[in-house]
């Protein structure tokens, strides 16, 4: 198939390129009739040129076809035109000022642009939308280059994960708006805390490896930088709602003003989500909702978000025990399991709400300098309720009873585990266009995170005396996160040259163990210097190739210092990523090639080892790396069906692995050394593909699939410690149509799975040694057999 698709490609080359016309023209002031340099002229995002110092542009296009030219420049009206070319043309473009500001300057600090030395997938309103029926946040992200989604529930509502190039989301730094969103002791992002968060975006913007300078976790595999809801002219109203197996139902109402008066607007959402999930008891009830305000003056904006998130899910984290899946029952949930009444406990759940606030504010300081800050802060509040089986009273803080002349020391109970946390900073960036030729921009912010960690029992089987909702342990933790950094990028001649040097400093404070192994509150200060330096070669107008190396480096998470002394604490880690791309665009035809090597230093893993304080513990391993080869490409095969598909050969790699088993025959601790193995959940070949047909206008039928090949849960290349390689097709229908005084209706149906393949696409492994051999106590994600969305999406 891979030989194949690059027969192909090489066939379509010399076509296309025999085929093409040059496109030229001038972008001047209305008014005034000055040149604007660097004015964007963009057909799609691989077909789009940047005007020169004299307004200036050419670019290349395909012949006989209809194109529509959008002009944008920063302080100016951008204006659209539909062109049918058909020979060399000149096609000029008159700008007229505007009378207030856009909110292009929002999240462009940490963003990689056209000619960018690094891989990046940018996603639209209009790919949002396609694909926003009710599943999770990251299967918006599936289609793209490198990418494994995952869905707890199996049935993609509830908990949702991600990796890139390997990496979970802990290593994936997520910005909204220019904010972090990673929490900040175990860096991981939860995107079930925001449920239909895509029903209030307009675009996301992808980079894999270190990427841009962010703020937030630090990048070490992937960055999700995403921006919401920004201005919208006209007053809309949009009912959303989807409805599907397993009970899944999404329920989403989008209201907004238009501007108001030259310079309001207003727009709001609710949402209400439910899904009883393929895995028995993991179901989801998930509400949210998202409030925008923002006021536009002629040079700058000022706008306030406020939203929130509220989910209630079952415990399904655990995964389905692998005795269980290969016995025929891929649903089964263990959690909760009482066994005094071989029954489960109903309320095994997960409750957590957040409110996020955010205060965004950008001004045009002149024709070559631009501001945008933020201020933020997050609420958050939760527990999760589990049922706990033969507890010793000890290991509560209880001293044993007696009843009745028998000690009691044992009990079933029912506890609650609390995270009460707060985070609050600011975010600042400076753009600076000295010319068209140079562009400077200085950014950072400041964060400090304040969590509280406290654990109840709501319940115990046996009397023990202690009174309600009894504390057993409470511990506090105090994050501050300060980074800035600046960033040049000079164009000389065909040549982009790209700097980028970030400072960060992180102060944590936590309960840990100290030298004595006494637990008290620690701390720890990290200091990161993180460079970034690249090249862009434009070959043509519509091809480049480019080079960078990117230094990153990541803090240990909240677990690898709590249960660790300043003996055993893990040292951070350290990434040098090397890219080297070549991408390629026409309107008919355009493709992204990216060869990347990812060198760690002390990856953090777990090997099976115990501390100091007894506690399963990640370890460093001072070598290890990944490295891939990346494709993209998208065909127009002819005026109603175009392809879509990706590709990734990757191979990734640990050197002097150790790994450590408990050995319950011995008593002891069995040690076994691997020289090279493969790193856990990193499938060496993924691939997508979307072959898309639109019949007649305003509809399209997609067919949809995803290869992921095998996984190993850990970190050995045991075969029988591993996920099967898997192969899934969707297929997606989409129709839009009007009716008097309706704007537009939608009608989708989404078929997952459509062919019922059985496959697992995420677990986790326990393995130790038994009666002489190795037992392997695997939990695997079984994902759902054929299943669908309905949507109707009514918008006037």
């Amino acid at each position: 198939m891979k030989n194949l698709f690059a027969a192909f490609i090489a066939l379509l080359l010399p076509v296309l390129a025999a085929a093409q016309l040059s496109v030229s023209g001038k972008v001047t002031d209305q008014q005034t009739g000055a040149a604007l340099p660097g004015a964007n002229i963009t057909i799609n995002p691989s077909i789009n040129a940047v005007t020169d110092a004299d307004g200036n542009y050419r670019l290349s296009v395909s012949k006989g076809s209809a194109y529509q030219f959008k002009v944008s420049y920063l302080g100016y009206q951008s204006i659209e035109r539909s062109v049918l070319l058909k020979s060399d043309t000149t096609i000029n473009f008159q700008l007229v000022p505007a009378s207030i500001m856009t909110e292009e300057v929002t999240v462009s600090a940490t963003r990689a642009f056209n000619n960018s030395p690094t891989a990046f997938t940018n996603l639209t309103k209009k790919d949002i939308d396609k694909n926003n029926s009710g599943r999770g946040f990251e299967y918006l992200l599936e289609q793209t280059p490198s990418t494994v989604v995952t869905s707890n529930a199996g049935a993609g509502v509830g908990y949702t994960s991600i990796r890139i190039r390997g990496s979970d989301a802990t290593r994936t730094n997520v910005t909204v708006n220019g904010i972090p969103l990673n929490d900040a002791e175990d860096q991981g992002v939860y995107f079930v805390d925001l449920p239909d968060l895509a029903s209030s975006v307009d675009n996301i913007q992808l980079q894999r490896g270190v990427g841009t300078s962010t703020n937030g976790a630090g990048a070490f595999g992937a960055s999700i930088n995403i921006q919401t809801t920004t201005r919208r002219d006209t007053a809309y109203a949009e009912l959303n709602n989807s409805v599907g197996s397993y009970g899944t139902i999404k329920n989403t109402v989008n209201l907004g003003t238009g501007l108001l008066g030259g310079h309001f607007s207003v727009d709001g959402r609710l949402s209400r989500m439910n899904s009883d999930g393929y895995i028995d008891r993991a179901f989801s009830h998930l509400k949210s909702f998202f409030l925008s305000g923002a006021y536009y003056g002629k040079s700058s904006v000022l706008r306030l978000n406020v939203f929130s998130g509220y989910e209630q899910t079952y415990q399904a984290w655990d995964g389905v025990p692998e005795d269980s899946v290969k016995s025929g029952n891929r649903r089964y949930n263990e959690l909760g399991y009482i066994n005094s009444s071989n029954s489960y406990y109903k309320n095994q759940t997960d409750n957590y709400t957040q409110n996020y606030y955010q205060l965004l504010y950008d001004q045009q300081i002149s024709t070559k300098l631009s501001f945008s800050g933020a201020l933020h802060y997050t609420k958050g509040s939760g527990y999760y309720e589990e049922y706990k089986n033969e507890q010793s009273l000890t290991d509560y803080g209880i001293t044993p009873v007696i009843i009745g002349g028998t000690t009691v020391d044992e009990t079933d109970l029912v506890r609650r585990l609390w995270l009460d946390n707060d985070f609050y900073g600011l975010t600042y960036n400076f753009n600076y266009r000295a010319s068209n030729n140079l562009g400077l921009t200085l950014g950072g912010a400041y964060n400090e995170y304040k969590g509280r960690h406290y654990n109840n029992i709501e319940w115990t089987q046996e009397s023990t005396n202690i009174l309600p909702d009894y504390e057993y342990s409470r511990n506090n933790a105090r994050k501050t996160d300060f980074n800035t950094f600046a960033r040049a990028e000079y164009k000389l001649g065909d040549v982009l040259l790209y700097g980028d040097l970030q400072y960060r400093h992180i102060y944590y404070s936590f309960l840990g163990f100290d030298q004595n192994l006494n637990n008290v509150q620690q701390a720890v200060e990290l200091n990161f210097f993180n460079p970034k330096a690249g090249i862009t070669y434009n070959l043509n107008d519509h091809s480049n190739v480019y080079a960078s190396i990117a230094v990153g480096n990541h803090e240990p998470n909240r677990s690898d210092f709590v249960n660790s002394s300043p003996q055993s604490r893990p040292k951070p880690e350290n990434l040098k990523d090397l890219e080297l791309g070549y991408r390629f665009g026409q309107p008919g035809f355009s493709v992204n090639v990216n060869g990347f090597y990812m060198l760690y230093k002390n990856q953090l893993v777990l090997t099976g080892a115990l501390d100091d304080v007894g506690e399963a513990i990640r370890t460093n391993i001072k070598d290890s790396y990944r490295t891939g080869v990346e494709v993209s490409a998208r065909v127009k095969i002819a005026e109603p069906l175009s392809w879509y598909a990706t590709a990734t050969l990757s191979t990734n790699k640990l050197k002097n692995f150790k790994q450590f088993l408990q050995n319950y025959d011995t008593g002891g601790v069995d040690e076994t050394d691997y020289q090279k193995t493969n790193i856990a959940y990193s499938p060496g070949f993924t691939g997508s593909s979307t072959i898309s047909y639109h019949p007649i206008k305003n509809a399209e039928i997609a067919f949809v699939t995803k290869y992921v090949g095998r996984q190993y849960l850990d970190n050995t290349s045991t075969l029988s410690r591993s996920l099967d390689a898997y192969l899934v097709n969707d297929l997606r229908l989409n129709y839009t149509f009007r009716i008097r005084g309706i704007k537009e209706i939608g009608a989708g149906l989404l078929v997952n799975n459509i062919f019922s393949k059985k496959y697992q696409s995420d677990g986790a492994t326990y393995p130790d040694i038994e009666g002489g051999t190795v037992v392997n106590y695997n939990y695997y994600f079984p994902q759902a057999p054929a299943n669908f969305l309905v949507s109707l999406n009514v918008k006037f």
